[in-house]
């Protein structure tokens, strides 16, 4: 099963991390975070990522990020290799859910569920205002109006 590594400004790593254990909590073994934070410089965030990449490399591994250009995705690149280490930056839930329930495929099929994970899970939700309408028992009887 492959691993996964969320590298993140702090604390979205950590909070994802704790949001895929709740859901997932079988994934605890192949799944790190690390939040980067103000104060840490790009070595430090590097040494510590690739210890982190270190323990769920099995052999290969996915890492998500937050933003493209920043901090937490440039180190990132530093550790993938293309071949068995693989970067997605804009990490969200439905994207890393779907890197969950998909982590046994090929990485390659990985990333691709991943980044449509992520897509499938941006959406404008419209306000309608509620329905307030009155059933007619009679008339649902007699027509089948179902109320929806």
């Amino acid at each position: 099963m492959l691993g996964i590594l969320i590298i993140a400004h702090a604390p979205l790593a950590s909070a994802l991390q704790a949001c895929a254990r709740h859901t997932f909590p079988e994934c605890a073994a192949t799944l790190e975070a690390l939040d980067v934070t103000a104060q840490m410089s790009i070595d430090e965030v590097e040494t510590r990522a690739r210890a982190l990449l270190a323990r769920v490399r099995a052999p290969e591994a996915l890492i998500l990020t937050d933003v493209f250009g920043a901090t937490p995705c440039n180190v990132a690149q530093r550790l993938a290799d293309g071949v068995h280490v693989k970067v997605v930056a804009g990490v969200n839930v439905p994207m890393l859910w779907r890197s969950l329930c998909y982590r046994h495929e090929p990485l390659d099929s990985l990333v691709a569920r991943a980044v449509a994970g992520a897509n499938q899970g941006i959406m404008q939700v419209g306000h309608t205002a509620p329905q307030n309408q009155v059933s007619s028992p009679v008339h649902a009887q007699v027509t089948n109006h179902h109320q929806q």
